[in-house]
């Protein structure tokens, strides 16, 4: 009988939680942190999110405030509403973060579906050079997407593509990390013997992967969804050659904000901070999927 089942029969169920807390403690590896583990995370923190509340400080001065004062007080101006009201005004604000969302989540959902298909392969297939081409995509990482930017923009072209979303959608619909980390996430929390359950009861290999795959890599593919999501929205190489200022997302359009003479800092602040807003709001809804993905996908001792 646990120590937790004869408080609770001794002492009642008061005495039983008290059991039950110092279990879990004791499980945990110990007593709870201390004023000193808060204090720096709580420094953490502060350092963190500083350059983000900066751009908020800028983006709620003027330019000659700024140009008196590049280090702005700690208390925000009232000029926030108008700067944002610039913005809208100065580029095609809502077209392009039409086109960053439509680019963020096309890529996001082919990542995971396709990625999950490889890593399924990879971690539970058996077929003749698994091991090498799993090596070879994994060494593509390696290499710097600059170098291909060229014979892309040359494929692009001739499929009559540039200035096209498609242009920046496709060559991001599945990623190196992305299969690399499904594969080994799938080859622990997939037992073999749920593979070959669900070909005993007739499931074909995409229905396996369908109904007893997917379902399992639910946390890390949730992961793998958000990173790529935000490597998405915030991606300004590629969309800058291929699409130009007349199909911007939101990254080139900002870019639009600086002129060749005069930069207006806060114009500028103000649109980065519009461009942070949903990355920010995603974080708060989906940061506990975030940490439950990160932890499910560590390698356990």
């Amino acid at each position: 009988m646990s120590s937790v089942a004869t408080a609770h029969q001794l002492a009642g169920p008061g005495a039983a939680r008290a059991a039950a807390r110092r279990r879990a403690r004791m499980q945990s590896g110990g007593r709870r942190p201390g004023w000193v583990t808060y204090t720096l995370l709580a420094l953490v923190l502060l350092i963190s999110a500083y350059p983000l509340y900066f751009a908020f400080l800028l983006a709620s001065s003027t330019a000659p405030d700024i140009a008196v004062n590049p280090i702005p007080s700690l208390i925000p101006q009232g000029h926030l509403m108008e700067n944002i009201e610039r913005v809208f005004s100065s580029v095609p604000f809502w077209s392009a973060l039409w086109n960053s969302v439509i680019v963020a989540v096309s890529v996001s959902f082919t990542t995971v579906l396709f990625s999950t298909l490889a890593g399924f392969a990879f971690a539970k297939l058996r077929f003749r050079g698994k091991r090498g081409l799993l090596a070879f995509v994994i060494g593509t990482m390696a290499i710097p997407p600059q170098l291909g930017i060229v014979p892309l923009f040359i494929v692009m072209v001739q499929l009559d593509l540039a200035g096209k979303l498609p242009a920046v959608i496709i060559p991001g619909m599945v990623s190196a990390f992305g299969v690399f980390w499904m594969t080994q996430y799938l080859t622990e929390a997939l037992p073999y013997e749920l593979i070959e359950a669900a070909r005993v009861d007739g499931c074909s290999m995409i229905r396996t992967f369908w109904h007893v795959a997917l379902p399992a890599a639910r946390p890390a593919a949730a992961m793998l969804a958000l990173f790529t999501f935000i490597s998405s929205w915030t991606q300004f190489f590629w969309p800058y050659i291929i699409l130009g200022p007349a199909n911007p997302t939101l990254p080139v359009a900002l870019q639009l904000l600086q002129s060749s003479y005069f930069k207006d800092m806060s114009l500028i602040m103000a649109g980065v901070v519009l461009a942070t807003a949903p990355l920010v709001a995603l974080f708060f809804v989906a940061g506990k999927q975030l940490v439950s993905g990160i932890m499910a996908g560590a390698v356990k001792g």
